[in-house]
């Protein structure tokens, strides 16, 4: 993903949902069963602000919501860029994170 995701500090919607292919066939990833884990983090920092576990909302299709509500001081950082990662722990805990970041731009509230 190369378009920066926009965020405003303090905000706990609206929610953030992604699907998960497989960037060698494009083919979803299916995360049924799995545990799908958002880490938040400046860039540049090497400390997390926080993580969101993702919601499955269809398994076989990849898909996942996170909710900024379930962590809602994650938001609450210094105006600037972040980046985020995936990592899904699938039923059998095996691990895979997804190779790109998300990138996010995080402007001050008025």
């Amino acid at each position: 993903m190369a378009e920066k995701i926009r965020l405003v500090q303090g905000d706990t919607a609206p929610a953030l949902t992604v699907t998960l292919t497989d960037t060698t066939t494009g083919a979803a990833i299916n995360v049924t069963g799995a545990t799908v884990r958002l880490k938040f983090r400046a860039v540049g920092s090497t400390t997390l602000r926080g993580t969101l576990t993702g919601t499955v909302t269809n398994g076989a299709g990849g898909v996942v919501v996170f909710f900024w509500s379930d962590e809602p001081t994650i938001l609450d950082g210094d105006a600037g860029d972040y980046e985020g990662e995936i990592e899904i722990t699938f039923a059998n805990t095996t691990i895979q994170t997804v190779y790109d970041l998300l990138k996010f731009k995080l402007r001050q509230d008025f």
